[in-house]
């Protein structure tokens, strides 16, 4: 394994840059374009992705100058390099907007936490069962904890005999994913959601899409309604996370 970069090379990879371990030269991992393209001839491709054959480098500069485009090498290491007719402007943004796209849309989930006394009343109870419902419904993991204080850790099946009610009473929605273990004082169940979390994302995308194309046909209503609706969901998940806290 060669030498590591340092933190200033690090700094130069996040900024699109790589560096070589062994003499510390910077390398742009950016693709060549136009004058740039330092090679005799090119395999060129046209704007659509026709096929228009091996050029000359100043013949392909030229169309590009015509066409109001740049010209873009798309594989530098092929015989002769392949290059693209485009707008490369037009091209990062593009491709920037469908990274961004793609974070938003990548369904992360989350482990929330419930933890319960073994001799915990009715109405304690279902306040929490409804905090665990809630999470479920929003793809989460849910894990369960049972704290056992003094003579109670001597009543394991206490603890035992509630997780399985709670697993029964959100069975619809939620399964269990790792079974009750005692873990010191405390026993622990892990549920699962029976929703995947990109499902329930999915869905609660297209319900804001909804909510504002109605606020935005109400006669009177400005972009307003429709911002105080996102910032009363943002109080809403909010108040979800200090819940299982």
């Amino acid at each position: 394994m060669g030498p590591r970069c340092t933190k200033r090379e690090g700094l130069t990879r996040a900024l699109g840059q790589s560096c070589c371990p062994t003499k510390g030269v910077l390398i742009s991992v950016e693709p060549r374009i136009n004058d740039r393209i330092r090679v005799p001839e090119v395999r060129l491709v046209g704007p659509a992705g026709e096929q228009v054959g091996i050029v000359r480098i100043e013949d392909a500069l030229r169309l590009a100058q015509e066409s109001d485009l740049d010209l873009v090498e798309v594989a530098p290491m092929a015989r002769p390099p392949v290059a693209k007719l485009m707008d490369y402007g037009k091209f990062k943004y593009e491709s920037a907007m469908k990274d961004r796209e793609a974070r938003k849309n990548q369904a992360h989930t989350i482990i929330k936490e419930m933890k319960l006394r073994p001799k915990i009343d009715q109405h304690d109870y279902e306040t929490k069962k409804g905090h665990v419902v809630r999470f479920l419904k929003a793809g989460d993991k849910v894990k369960i904890t049972i704290m056992f204080r003094g003579r109670e850790q001597s009543r394991p099946e206490l603890g035992f005999r509630l997780l399985q009610k709670l697993a029964e009473d959100v069975s619809e929605l939620g399964f269990v994913e790792s079974s009750p273990k005692q873990d010191g004082r405390n026993m622990v169940m892990v549920l699962g959601p029976v929703r995947k979390k990109a499902d329930v994302m999915a869905e609660q995308r297209a319900e804001r899409e909804s909510r504002k194309k109605d606020v935005g046909d109400v006669p009177g209503m400005s972009d307003e309604s429709g911002e105080a609706a996102e910032q009363v969901e943002a109080v809403e998940a909010a108040s979800s996370s200090e819940a299982s806290s």
